[in-house]
This record gives structure tokens, C-alpha cells and sequence, in this order.
């Protein structure tokens, strides 16, 4: 059986589709980057590294990892993203597009200088077994970055008990069709994460630590990135949540040493080192 869900795959390419990331400011797109990609050894890339992005949707992090490298193979499973994906990366003549699922990608075992996967795997049905299957692309040493929803394993028990309630909404508008389950996740945006993140940047400045803040991680953040984040959290049909230890407990059963977590958001980023 194919590791893949067709109607998440399907949600994403309307996603993309209609969040192209053409709205996003370069600056704003950049801080985003660096939250993933700060525990990237970038030090141990050549110029001419070869690498992957799997799940590469609209490209916004391939734009900025493509001119750092000789290659980048960006390898999606839906065609409507990988077309918003070609247009905005149509000035890198270095990135080479896939439409494939992750058990078929179509570049060579052990043949990787890196590779990374943000934010996708947890939408697919076995994503240990996708996470092996990038693993074996690489190169024995070569480093794979990791970004998986968490299970709010370090955040008080409300917190998760907060997400849970959530949970109920999002049963209900992922069964939408696509332009209701649009129209609902922008009422959140705009209902929802934009008085409660801008709350939590006003008791930030007022001097109160707002780590536990829901919604905290977008008080610096543009209305745009939430609208999009509120389509991908509450329009998504498939969606799985771990625990660090079994995020390191997954990379390391795939062949993964040397791992290391990010201690900052989001949680919980991972690089891992294909064992040699």
C-alpha cells in the first residue's frame, strides 16, 4: 500500500494553491526559515551538495536553501504544489522538481549530501516508514533535518487538554469541501489566532513571559502567516502528534545518530546523521 492519504495530499495542493507565499514579506520569510533551519549544520555543506526536500509544497524553503547548494531536488506528491513550487522557484536553474510520493521518490539510495523534511511527515499514514525512506537517500554521515507536530510534551497539561478541544473543530471543517473548509479556517484566523497572538505580544511587552500563552509563537507574526496556518491546522484531514522521545526513538530506528533537538520553536525540530 502506497504511504500516502489522497484527500490530505489533495487539501495541500488547494493550500498552496492559494497561499503561493507571493504575500509574504522577504524578511518575515527569512525569521521563519531560521526558527527550522538554525540547527542545520550548514558548516559541514559544500558548495556543491547535493540534497532533498520532501514535501517541498510551495518551495519557501527550498528558495532559500537552493542558492546555497549545487542541487536540490524539491519531490512533493501533489502536482498543484509542485507547481506553485516551479513558478517561484523559476530563477533556480539548480532545483530539480518530483511528483512523487515518499516511498518513490525517484533519486538514487545512499546518494544525498543532505536532506530535509519539514512539517510533512506527520500527514502521511506510517511516518516511521517515510522517515526511513529519506534516511536511505542519504549518504552514510550526511544530515537529515526533521520538523514533526508534538504532543505538547513540554507544556503544561491544560495546554494539551486545550489542543484536544481544538481537535473537535478540526474533525469537523477538514470534512469540508474545499472553499468552506477555506472560509472556516480564515473566520479562526481572524476570530481566534489574531486577538490571541496580538494579546500575547501586548503582556510580552508589558513584561509577562508568555511561553505558555496559546498561540504565542505568531505574536510577531504577519495575519498572513496565520491565515495560512489556520488552513493547515484545522483543513487537514490527516494529522499525527509526537513526543520527542518517540521522534528520537523513530530517527534513530531509521538509522539516524548524532540527533539533535532544537530547544526553542517550534518544537521539536531534529537533525539526525545517517550512521555510517
Amino acid at each position: 500500500m502506497a504511504n500516502i492519504d489522497n484527500r490530505t495530499v489533495e487539501g495541500f495542493g488547494d493550500e498552496w494553491s492559494r497561499f503561493d507565499q507571493s504575500a509574504l514579506t522577504k524578511d518575515e520569510l527569512q525569521r521563519n526559515f531560521e526558527l527550522y533551519f538554525r540547527i542545520f549544520p550548514w558548516s559541514n555543506i559544500k558548495e556543491d551538495a547535493t540534497g532533498f526536500d520532501l514535501g517541498c509544497g510551495s518551495g519557501r524553503w527550498a528558495a532559500l536553501v537552493a542558492p546555497r547548494v549545487g542541487k536540490l531536488h524539491c519531490i512533493d506528491a501533489s502536482a498543484a504544489a509542485l507547481r506553485v513550487a516551479q513558478a517561484n522557484l523559476a530563477a533556480a536553474t539548480n532545483a530539480e522538481f518530483h511528483h512523487a510520493s515518499v516511498e518513490a521518490m525517484p533519486i538514487a539510495d545512499d546518494s544525498m549530501d543532505f536532506g530535509y523534511s519539514l512539517g510533512v511527515l506527520h500527514h502521511v499514514p506510517d511516518t516511521a516508514a517515510g522517515l526511513a525512506a529519506c534516511v536511505r537517500k542519504l549518504k552514510p554521515g550526511a544530515p537529515f533535518l526533521l520538523y514533526l507536530y508534538y504532543r505538547f510534551d513540554n507544556r503544561p497539561r491544560w495546554y494539551a487538554l486545550a489542543w484536544k478541544a481544538s481537535e473537535i473543530g478540526r474533525s469537523l471543517v477538514s470534512r469540508l469541501p474545499h472553499s468552506a473548509r477555506y472560509a472556516a479556517s480564515q473566520a479562526i484566523a481572524a476570530g481566534i489566532y489574531l486577538p490571541v497572538a496580538r494579546s500575547a505580544r501586548r503582556l510580552e511587552q508589558l513584561g509577562i513571559n508568555v511561553a505558555n500563552f496559546p498561540l504565542a509563537a505568531y505574536r510577531n507574526m504577519s495575519f498572513y502567516t496565520m491565515r495560512l496556518d489556520a488552513l493547515d491546522r484545522f483543513g487537514t484531514r490527516l494529522e499525527q502528534r509526537f513526543t520527542r522521545a518517540e521522534i528520537q526513538d523513530m530517527m534513530t530506528r531509521a538509522g539516524l545518530d548524532r540527533i539533535t533537538f532544537s530547544d526553542s520553536i517550534p518544537f521539536w525540530t531534529a537533525v539526525g546523521y545517517r550512521a555510517r
